[in-house]
Parts: C-alpha cells; structure tokens; sequence
C-alpha cells in the first residue's frame, strides 16, 4: 500500500514539473507574467479599503479583478498556442483600419443603442460601448498600431525586394495601382509608399486621438515612432515626420488659444492638458487662500491625489509599511488604478519599487533577446515594439507618481486596475509568448537538422568491433 502511495505522489510530482518543463516560449517572460499577476492580485486585495460604489461588499471587488485576471490567462494561452506567424501578420494588416473605425465612432460621439455607444468619463470621450462590453478605445489603437506597422514595415521590405528583382510585389496593391497613372507615378518611389503606409496612419490616429485624450495621442505617438526605429526605416526621415507631428500639434494648439476656443473647439482636451502643464500641486497655495472657502476646496480637489501619491513614496522608505498598512488608500480613491506605483512604495518600501522596475527592463530585455532570435522581420517588430510600448507605459506611470510629468491617467500594465486595459496587455503578452515560442521551435528544428542524431549504444557496439578486427589483424602478421 505505502509503496503504491509513494509512486503515486511520485508521478503525480513529476507529472507536475514535466508540465512546466515542457512550457515552450520564453520561460524568463513567462516568469514575469505570473509575478506581474501575483503582485496586482496581492495590491488590489490591499488597496481597495472602501467599497466600490454599487458593490455589495469589498470581495466584490476583488472577485471581479480575479476573474479579469482568469480571463487575461485563458487569453495569454490562446494566443500563445498559435504556432503561425500567418495569423498574426493577417490581423495585424487590419490594424490601422481597425483603430481608425473606433477613433471615428469614439471622437463623432456615435449613440446607436443597443449597438455602439460612445460614453464621455470624466470629463473626456475615452471609451466605447459595443453590445454592453466597455472598450477603451486608446488601449485597443495602441497595440493595434504597434502590430500594424509590424506588417507595413515587413510589407514595404518585401515589395521593395521583389521591385529590385523585377517580379511582381504582393504587397502594397493601392499605391502600386495608383502609380501606374502617369499623373500620380510619384507613388511608386519608396518614399511615398513610406508616407503612405506608416506616416501618414500615425499622425491620423494620433490627431483623433488628441480629441479625446492628449497624454494617450502623444505617447501613442512616441511608441510609434520607435517601432518604425526598430524596423530600420531612416533616422532622418523619421526626425522630418516627428517635428511636423509636433509642429501641427503646436500650430493647432496655436490657433485653439488665439481664437479663445471657438477654431478646434472639439479639441476639448487642449483646456485639460494646459491645466495638467501647469498646474502647481504644492499645498503651501492653501495658506494663500480663505479656508473653507470655493477656492480652498479647488485646490485641495486639484493636488489631493498627486500631493497623495508623493506622500506615500516618501511614507514608503526603504522597506515600506507592510502589506494592508498603506494610509494614502483612504485619501485617493482610485489608487489602484492611476497611483498603484505609489501605492507599491509606501507598503513595499524602496525594494519593492526596484522589483517592479526589475520586472519591466527585464521584459525589455528579454524582448530584444527574442527579436534577435527571430528570422522573420515582422516577429521582430513586433516583439520588439510591444516590449517598448508595455515597459514605456510603464515608466510613463511612475514618473507621474513620483512627480515628474504631468497626470496622464495610463495605468500600470498588468498590475493596475482597470479591466480593459489589463486583457489589452495580456494580447500582448500573449503575442509576444507565441513568437518566442515559434522562433525557438524553429532554432531547435534547425539544430536537429544540422547535428547528426548520436546513438551511444550503436557507436559503442561499432568501435567494439573495429578494435578486435584490428587486434586479429595484428595476430596474422608474421
């Protein structure tokens, strides 16, 4: 009986760690994942003190980021069981025009009801909800994008590749039926399939993207930018477009505040982002004022939480208050949303912020490790521009929390609350798990097709009998 017990357990263990043995992709990724994971389940248990308007309870609230987080994995999973690149490449082609379609019903306030409603929060037109399933539209643009000019850079190589050998070019049909009209032959030129194909859909969805959100349109923009860097496009051209994105920024900035707002008046997010830039968030403005008073209660609306989240980093030290001992919970209600950083340091101390910021550069790390294992300059991309765009909104997050950069409302990918945003971040996890694995699949069937398989036993049995024939030829010599 007991030795039945014990080889149960056995295989049951073993069984155990052939499973994670046998996990293919990235294991240094997959590790990051699951710590990301753990770390927003134990931070979302401890941030939210008060109870979420309409919920019954606490565990409400809890219960629901838990199933976010089972419905993130089971997405992590599907997408890293897809062994074809041809999959992504496809959808990725879509990219642009998708992110395009929910721009358009998001910034046109499209209300079909029962099909698509654009929701105005707090104060701005951010989302979209499509058969009562909330879309954050920004999320969806930016990984959407990054995918997209994935397949635009890999597209225009291939074409400009198949032009030099005068065969006919798969890819990029539009411009290469337009340049066959005399009249608009300048399309053939690698440049303007350049403007065509990647300038030109940045800097359309970043202007939709300005109406609805400033900080989302110019960080969509700087990812962006570095994706085409990664794919090799010229560094000069790519300066040329990024300054005329900022001069039209500017100049429609301009004229928003020469004309008191009546030109670009839907530009609504202007007013928002002049507040941000210069705002002062120092609370010695207080003692200027009357307490009590209209103008006391809107400045201590308007510093509470960034003057909350710089409280509880100093309040944090070096080792931290310890987990469910965070005081600054009680004073910005969503801190575990925009502030979860912040909220790391004051219970985890210092070291719990390097761990977290380990996490993240590990990821960039290991991102640009995985592109080099690539063969295929669309994996490469797009492994490469996901890795900058999560470590990115990363950074972007707790440079806000500890004060340096104005409050931009991006969450802290795959830790933060926030239900939409964390599946985005797990499609591209996912991706990015999928790609790891092919590209090691394809490493390990080259090896194997490049070694000679050694069978031990049959060599051994061969040189056996080399040595006695040689022992009997030394025998039959005189």
């Amino acid at each position: 009986m007991e030795t039945g017990k014990k080889k149960t357990d056995g295989t049951s263990g073993k069984g155990f760690w052939h499973f994670i043995d046998n996990i293919e992709g990235d294991k240094v990724v997959w590790i990051i994942v699951f710590l990301l994971i753990m770390i927003s389940i134990l931070a979302i248990f401890s941030s939210t003190s008060l109870l979420r308007e309409g919920s019954k309870d606490r565990m409400d609230f809890i219960m629901d980021h838990i199933f976010i987080v089972g419905v993130g994995l089971l997405m992590i999973f599907g997408l890293y069981n897809i062994k074809s690149l041809k999959v992504f490449r496809v959808l990725s082609k879509f990219g642009f025009a998708f992110s395009l379609l929910l721009l358009l019903l998001l910034d046109l306030h499209v209300r079909i009801p029962g099909v698509v409603m654009a929701e105005r929060i707090n104060g701005a037109w951010r989302t979209l909800r499509v058969a009562g399933l909330q879309l954050h539209v920004f999320e969806v643009v930016k990984v959407a994008m990054v995918m997209y000019l994935a397949w635009a850079i890999n597209a225009y190589k291939e074409d400009q590749e198949a032009i030099s050998r005068k065969k006919p070019s798969d890819h990029f049909r539009l411009a290469n039926r337009l340049a066959e009209s005399r009249n608009l032959s300048s399309f053939a030129q690698p440049f303007w399939k350049r403007v065509m194909y990647m300038y030109l859909p940045i800097l359309i969805v970043c202007v939709l993207t300005l109406m609805g959100s400033g900080s989302s349109a110019i960080f969509i923009g700087v990812i962006l930018i570095a994706t085409v860097m990664i794919g090799g496009m010229p560094v000069k051209e790519i300066a040329i477009a990024g300054a005329t994105g900022i001069a039209a920024l500017l100049m429609i900035f301009g004229i928003y505040k020469a004309s008191d707002g009546k030109v670009f008046g839907k530009f609504e997010r202007f007013e928002t982002m002049e507040n941000r830039l210069g705002a002062d968030y120092d609370a010695e403005r207080l003692h200027e004022v009357k307490p009590m008073s209209h103008e006391f209660y809107d400045i201590l609306d308007a510093i509470k939480q960034p003057y909350s989240a710089k409280i509880a980093v100093h309040e944090g030290g070096i080792l931290g208050k310890g987990s469910g001992n965070s005081t600054q919970k009680y004073v910005v209600s969503n801190i575990y949303g925009d502030y979860m950083f912040s909220f790391l340091v004051e219970e985890y101390g210092l070291l719990g912020g390097i761990l977290v910021i380990f996490l993240y550069v590990s990821l960039l790390a290991r991102g640009s490790t995985i592109a080099r294992l690539c063969n295929d300059e669309y994996a490469k991309i797009t492994v490469g521009g996901l890795s900058i765009l999560i470590t990115g909104q990363a950074f972007m997050h707790m440079f806000v929390n500890v004060d340096i950069g104005p409050m931009t409302g991006q969450t802290l990918p795959l830790i933060s609350h926030g239900s939409f945003a964390f599946l985005v971040f797990c499609i591209a996890f996912g991706v990015i798990l999928s790609i790891s694995r092919i590209a090691r699949n394809r490493i390990r069937e080259e090896e194997e097709a490049a070694v000679p398989i050694y069978d031990s036993e049959k060599d051994d049995i061969q040189t056996s009998m080399d040595i006695l024939e040689n022992i009997d030829n030394l025998e039959d010599r005189p």
